[in-house]
């Protein structure tokens, strides 16, 4: 099996506009949805189409992406 090359996606919550925004650098790719596995969904086709343009020797199935998201607390109904 060949090695992981793990890219991180920076995600935070638009509350205005109620939509996940999510990038990454090491891509390029950046991209809103409403939900955290649409914006996976969303950079994943992103990072597999600019692959070979930005880590041509990186193959597809080494990919792996992981999400770091930012949400503001709310606070507990009792």
């Amino acid at each position: 099996m060949s090695r992981p090359v793990i890219f991180t996606i920076s995600a935070a919550w638009d509350s205005e506009a109620s939509v996940w925004s999510g990038h990454c650098d090491d891509i390029p790719a950046v991209a809103d949805a409403p939900t955290l596995d649409e914006l996976l969904a969303k950079i994943t086709a992103m990072a597999l189409d600019l692959l070979p343009d930005n880590h041509p020797g990186v193959a597809p199935e080494q990919v792996f992406l992981q999400i770091m998201a930012l949400r503001e607390a709310e606070p507990a109904v009792i």
